[in-house]
Formats: structure tokens, C-alpha cells, sequence
């Protein structure tokens, strides 16, 4: 689960992270009420949505006075900004952060992730702030530093400090970075994050050490634990099909193809949409229906694939192990008689009832194109799309 800016600063200063001083506006009247209640002579506009990338597209503004506030938020508000993170449809601005402008000296990079080959978090730094870090990696991989962090003991003070003077901290304000990082550490980990990035992190005239940018992502298996952050999710940010999926406990992330997808099993999934590529087809979602699913479950992960304007045609691709074929078979069939199926259907039972399943699919009366393999399905509903 993302969450905006200005939140994830929120987050960051209950544990002594240093970010400026900020509001966050629905409208252009609150944006220069949030500037005068600040203070400062120059104030940032900050378009929030959930992508990277905002600076380039146009939605970050510096005011010198409440004139520019007003006509800077008057130009986000409402901008539909386009970013590398957003795809070509961009994301409208419906919220802005009104913040004080700070005397940026230097900026650097830190960012926390999971690494799945060590198993551990790892946390990576770069003098090369402001900019991304997929960028800084292409360009100049040995400008970023890294520590593996023993989950045993946690971030140290010396490991902290070792990537300070790595990316060139200011030695009078080592001891801060490091707090910063530690401090951060401590958010990550007690908040369940899968990804913390401070981009920039800057070092001030005033010699402070902040965050600039806060982008925090949250694992989603462990919102359970954290209603306070549960309550921080903006669903207008998120895909309504996704949001549906959700409801229903099902793993749907949307795609830009034309085929839509219904699997069980991640790693089939993932599989099934690189037979689809490798035969010239492009899907239009990773959709796993999981192996408990249930003919309702099965029903509504349809409904949400034939209710993406951009499918041309669906493949239904499933090995039932602990997931029945009938079943399957049940969910698919209830599904496109209730919606009406007006486009090309190729599906792909294996397993678990896959006869009755099979057989089922035949008596339907649908018009159902059946597949003896993965590769044999992939190549249908390719032919069948174009």
C-alpha cells in the first residue's frame, strides 16, 4: 500500500525524523491560508499522488509570495501529471502540500528495501539526491553504498555512519545523518515498510539534516497490524478494479495489454503472462484467483477482467491442485452468462475434476475455445485477439 507525501512525513516524525514544516490543501483557497499560517517567505506547492517524478512533470512550484501560491496551486490543482512512474494516462492532482522552503546546501539519496536474496534489509545511499535512483544505478552504480542490516541487532551506529562519510555528509554533521538513519530504521521496520526512500534528503544552511521527499510503501499482509496507517490509504489513487479485487481477497495488479488473465498460483501467473508475450500478445493483468477460491471469488475476478474496456479476450489458465476445476468451471460460466460474454474465451483446465470441469465448459453452451496446454492457449487467444 502507498501513501502520499505528506503522510509518510507524518509517519517519519512521530520516530524524530527531521522534515520541514508542512499542510496539505484541497483547494487553492486552503493552499494560501496553509501558506500564511507557515510563515516563510518562500513556501514549496507540492502536487500529491502516488508516482515519482512530480518535480520534472511540473507539479512541484517554489512561492516567493502568496500571489505565486495562489497561482501555482491554481495550475496543479486539478493537472493531470504524467511521470515515468504514472504510465501515459497520468494521475489527476486532487491534494496539494504547502511547505516551508528550506536552504538547501546538498542533496543526498537513503532508501530502505527488503532484499530478497540476503533476506534482509538493506539500506543504500547516494550523494546523487534528487535524482532516481534506477538513474544513479545505470549511470554511476559506485555512487551507491549499501549496508546489510542483521535483523538480530538491527542498524548500527557505526554502519549508520560508514554510509555518512561514504556519500560525503558534512564530517560536522555526521552524527546527525546517522540519527536520521537510525530513526528511519526504527519507522521501517516498527510500520512493516517494504520500501522508505528519502529523495532528497538535504543538508541545510542552518546545518539540520531532513527529509526533503518521503515516499513510504507498506506491506499489505500486515495492515492488520497497523489500522493507523490502514486509514491513510486513498482509494482514489488506486485502480477500482484493484480496490474491487481486494474486497474479495484476490491478487489483481492491472496491466496495459489487450488479454485478460485468470490464474491460480503466482508463479503460473507470471508464467502465463510470458507465454502471452513470447507468442506477440500483450496481457492486460496478473489475476490470481488463489487455491481456496470459491465459485463466488471465481465469479468476481471475472466481472473485474471483462470490466477493463481494454480486453479484447481472456485466457483462462488453471491447474487445479487444491483448486478444483469445476469450480473454475462453476465461477466462469455463472460469470459470462450474468455479463453477457462478447469476446473471445480460450481456458485451460488441468488437474484436480478437470473432466467434470471440462464437461461443464462444454454443456454451457458458451462459446468457450479449449486448450490442451499453456503454450496451445497462449497461441489461441493470441490468433483470437488479433
Amino acid at each position: 500500500m502507498n501513501i502520499h507525501e505528506y503522510q509518510g512525513k507524518q509517519v517519519l516524525k512521530q520516530y524524530g525524523v527531521a522534515v520541514p514544516e508542512g499542510k496539505v490543501a484541497f483547494s487553492v483557497d486552503e493552499a494560501v491560508e496553509a501558506a500564511k499560517s507557515l510563515g516563510t517567505p518562500v513556501v514549496v506547492v507540492k502536487a500529491q499522488i502516488h508516482a515519482g517524478g512530480r518535480g520534472k512533470a511540473g507539479g512541484v512550484k517554489v512561492a516567493k509570495n502568496l500571489d505565486e501560491v495562489r497561482e501555482y496551486a491554481s495550475q496543479i490543482l486539478g493537472k493531470v501529471l504524467v511521470t515515468h512512474q504514472t504510465g501515459p494516462e497520468g494521475k489527476e492532482v486532487k491534494r496539494l502540500l504547502v511547505e516551508q522552503g528550506c536552504d538547501i546546501k546538498k542533496e543526498y539519496y537513503i532508501g530502505l528495501v527488503v532484499d530478497r536474496v540476503t533476506g534482509r534489509i538493506v539500506m543504500m545511499a547516494s550523494e546523487e539526491g534528487g535524482t532516481e535512483i534506477e538513474e544513479v544505478a545505470e549511470h554511476s552504480p559506485e555512487k551507491i553504498f549499501k549496508e546489510v542490516i542483521d535483523p538480530a541487532v538491527g542498524l548500527q551506529a557505526f554502519q549508520a555512519k560508514k554510509l555518512a562519510y561514504a556519500i560525503n555528509i558534512p564530517n560536522e554533521l555526521v552524527n546527525k545523518a546517522a540519527k536520521f538513519m537510525l530513526s528511519l530504521y526504527s519507522a521501517f521496520v516498527d510500520k512493516d515498510c517494504s520500501i522508505a526512500e528519502i529523495n532528497p534528503l538535504v543538508v541545510t544552511g542552518d546545518g539540520n539534516v531532513m527529509a526533503l521527499d518521503a515516499k513510504l510503501n507498506f506491506d499489505s499482509n500486515a495492515l492488520y497490524r497497523h489500522k493507523d496507517i490502514l486509514e491513510l490509504r486513498d482509494l482514489e489513487e488506486e485502480d477500482e478494479k484493484e480496490i474491487q479485487a481486494s474486497k474479495f481477497d484476490l491478487s489483481y495488479i492491472a496491466l496495459d495489454g489487450n488479454i485478460g488473465c485468470m490464474v491460480n498460483g503466482a508463479g503460473l501467473a507470471m508464467a502465463t503472462m510470458d507465454i502471452i508475450k513470447y507468442y506477440g500478445g500483450d496481457p492486460a493483468n496478473f489475476l490470481d484467483v488463489g487455491g481456496g477460491a470459491t465459485k463466488e471469488k471465481v465469479t468476481e475476478a471475472f466481472k473485474i477482467i471483462l470490466s477493463d474496456e481494454k480486453v479484447k479476450g481472456i485466457f483462462v489458465n488453471i491447474f487445479g491442485g487444491i483448486m478444483k476445476c469445476d469450480i473454475i468451471a462453476d465461477g466462469v460460466i455463472s460469470a459470462a452468462r450474468e455479463l453477457g460474454l462478447d469476446r473471445p474465451l480460450v481456458v485451460r483446465l488441468e488437474g484436480t475434476n478437470v473432466e467434470l470441469g471440462k464437461k461443464m465448459l462444454n454443456e454451457s453452451g458458451l462459446n468457450i475455445v479449449a486448450a490442451d496446454s499453456m503454450a496451445d492457449g497462449a497461441q489461441k487467444i493470441v490468433a483470437l485477439v488479433k
